[in-house]
């Protein structure tokens, strides 16, 4: 039957073991009807490999499976018990060989033979001919080899949960609703327990390939269910194989509720180990040798492996809850906190009370370069890299030395900085901004020329609209030049220059000149030089963005005005002038409606009586999926983009200028205030009253 030995060979030692196959049962082997040979097929193992041989190749790639690699099937008529124990012939089953047909050079025959799942996303137009044809083509250069599928997700911006709906309604994977298991600890700690039981290798692989244990079915044997966003990734059975089950059963999550699912693992404090217990590990030390019994025991608390492990798993926790900064704040001789500073608020994470604070500060330092464990008395700055979740993720660390009740401890405040790759910047469409705003925006950041300043306090996003406009314009005909202290999001395609102890900001514009820079972004305006070079740079070709400390768009021009840039350069060389916030944005899921509003406070904000009768408002409530009822935050903005008449506002103006004027025109021209985004957003739902409060008294 077979018509190569070595198949048969392979198989020969498996037909007397006692192996098990990925769903726990034993190989068996049942006859061909038929066949006078009374040749034998093994329907565990090799079946199963045979499907999944098939699924891969299907997937990954354009070209059909490898016929010679196979056995010859096509022209047989063999029994195969299904899932209820009933033979079902090899004639009901799908077939194999149109898969396998050889490949051809030409485009046209190779679409005409396209795999079946391909296929049917076309049937059900998730995807047309001319995207197919782009995936082929571009899978043929790809040194990677990638998949259909992940090309057609990640080059061509194909829905990746309606791709993998339809991976499993395809290939039987059953989809899992991971809802139940939401805020509920038993299940969540289950999970945990069971991730942590991996081998490090397998671990690893396991949060590479977004993988996680659900829950455990028990009918006789017990069965573990298994879910990820890609259940036909080929590590997936292996993860799957390496828990301690005789069975698994792998189903699909969609990537959203994998996402959920992971940060409450994150999140949830009942899921840590209790505190870490080292009582017995550290002892007080007398007054009298004070410092000499110090330094041992700083040098035993860094040498220790469980406080090594807890500074890590607070750095990995820190990223995982997508905090922007983490602060050790020690407020005894035995107590340190950990607080997390996530949607713009600093939230205690954890505290450590049963280990000297000046242990845990040293061991913190020690995870980054640049940092002397033994200097107390001075601010020093440090940095460190991880790999977190297959994402390599940057830490800066400040330290800065405090006062403690007791003189005898030297304290100090230490705070990591949290630096995402530049991946995790977003295009403008998601940071929030009205279709007018945007609109102006756009115009404006595609000028040849021109400056363009963003303005707002410290934490207001500035930052991430400068690099979001960047990403939006990058293109390798452009020499875009950036001056940063520090580097915080990493752009390919782009300069980036950090500034040091030899190339202070001044040095580095003045350098800058020389460079033959397209588009410059040169951080803050922070003095009159600093503003002269960037203006002068706007007003010789050059494109450049720049922030300023200002409450609104008007002010940013009489700040400009009052360090001694002159009216005219004022005038001509300013494209759109952004003035930006951040406002918590309330959580879908436990949002309610605020019955009892206050109607002054309404009026006092500058929203009309109509406008408060005929709209809901929303307030927050707080669940396992929130912090306080708010999750995410959003930008509000305004953007003053600049017109004839208010060029001339500028230009006839002596000892001051006329914010008046100008604000009056902006706002004749479809200028959307700070105050009116902050409304908007509360009008619609997105945000609560109390969180917009303050910006809109303010303006």
């Amino acid at each position: 039957m077979y018509k190569e030995d070595k198949f048969v060979e392979k198989f020969e030692d498996l037909k007397e073991s006692d192996d098990f196959i990925s769903d726990g049962t034993p190989l068996k082997f049942v006859e061909y009807e038929g066949n006078s040979a009374n040749e034998q097929l093994p329907t565990g193992l090799v079946f199963t490999d045979l499907i999944n041989h098939q699924i891969e190749k299907e997937i990954r790639t354009d070209e059909p499976a490898d016929v010679q690699d196979l056995p010859s099937v096509s022209n047989q008529e063999y029994k195969i018990p299904d899932e209820n124990g009933e033979p079902v012939t090899s004639s009901e089953l799908p077939s194999l060989s149109e898969s396998l047909k050889p490949p051809t050079s030409n485009l046209s025959k190779q679409v005409n033979a396209l795999p079946r799942f391909i296929d049917l996303l076309l049937k059900n137009k998730v995807i047309n001919m001319e995207m197919v044809a782009r995936a082929m083509e571009i899978h043929r250069k790809d040194d990677q080899k990638r998949r259909l599928l992940d090309i057609l997700i990640e080059d061509l911006a194909v829905d990746r949960d309606v791709i993998f709906k339809y991976v499993a309604r395809h290939y039987s994977f059953e989809t899992v609703n991971a809802a139940s298991v939401f805020g509920n600890k038993d299940k969540l700690r289950f999970i945990k327990k069971h991730l942590h039981s991996l081998h490090p290798f397998y671990y690893e692989l396991a949060v590479r390939r977004k993988i996680l244990p659900f829950e455990l079915y028990t009918n006789g044997v017990d069965k573990l269910i298994v879910i990820t966003p890609d259940p036909t990734h080929p590590d997936v059975s292996k993860v799957a194989k390496a828990f301690k089950y005789r069975k698994a059963e792998i189903k699909y999550i969609s990537l959203g509720e994998f996402n959920e699912l992971w940060r409450q693992l994150a999140f949830d404090q009942g899921l840590k180990s209790g505190g870490i217990d080292f009582s017995d590990e550290f002892t007080q030390v007398s007054k009298m040798e004070y410092e000499s019994e110090l330094e041992r025991s700083i040098d035993e608390s860094v040498g220790h492996g469980k406080l090594a492990e807890l500074v890590e798993s607070i750095l990995i926790d820190g990223v995982r809850t997508g905090a922007s900064d983490i602060h050790v704040v020690p407020r005894a001789a035995l107590r340190t906190e950990f607080h997390f500073r996530i949607d713009g608020r600093l939230t205690l994470w954890s505290t450590v009370s049963d280990v000297r604070a000046e242990g845990i500060l040293a061991v913190v330092k020690d995870r980054a370069k640049n940092l002397d464990r033994f200097e107390k008395f001075l601010s020093q700055d440090g940095f460190a890299q991880r790999t977190v979740d297959n994402q390599v993720i940057r830490f800066r660390f400040s330290t800065m030395p405090i006062y403690g009740g007791d003189l005898k401890n030297k304290l100090e405040s230490i705070v990591i900085r949290i630096l995402r790759g530049g991946d995790v910047i977003a295009g403008l469409d998601s940071l929030g901004m009205d279709k007018h705003t945007s609109d102006n925006f756009n115009k404006s950041i595609r000028k040849t020329q021109g400056i363009i300043v963003i303005t707002g306090p410290t934490g207001s996003g500035k930052s991430t609209t400068q690099l979001s406009a960047i990403k939006m314009i990058i293109d390798p005909a452009l020499n875009i030049i950036t001056i940063e202290d520090p580097v915080e999001y990493l752009i390919d395609g782009c300069r980036q220059v950090k500034l040091n102890h030899k190339l202070d900001f001044e040095s580095a514009l003045r350098g800058l000149l020389r460079h033959d820079p397209d588009v410059v972004m040169v951080g803050e305006m922070r003095d009159k030089v600093s503003a002269d070079i960037a203006v002068k740079l706007a007003n010789t070709g050059h494109l450049v963005f720049s922030t300023l400390h200002t409450n609104d768009s008007i002010s940013a021009i009489t700040r400009l005005y009052n360090m001694g840039i002159e009216p005219f350069l004022l005038a001509y060389t300013i494209n759109v002038i952004v003035a930006q916030r951040l406002l918590r944005k309330l959580c879908e899921r436990c949002k309610t409606v605020d019955e009892d509003l206050n109607y002054e406070l309404l009026l006092d904000l500058g929203i009309e009586e109509e406008l408060i009768k005929g709209t809901k408002f929303y307030k927050p409530v707080g669940c396992i999926r929130c912090i306080k009822g708010y999750r995410g935050r959003i930008g509000i903005f305004e953007a003053l983009k600049m017109s004839k008449e208010m060029r001339q506002v500028i230009l006839r103006s002596k000892d001051l200028i006329d914010e008046d004027a100008l604000r009056t025109l902006a706002l004749k021209n479809g200028m959307i205030t700070l105050k009116q985004s902050a409304i908007n957003l509360a009008t619609s739902g997105v945000t609560s009253l109390h969180e917009i409060t303050g910006i809109a008294l303010e303006n």
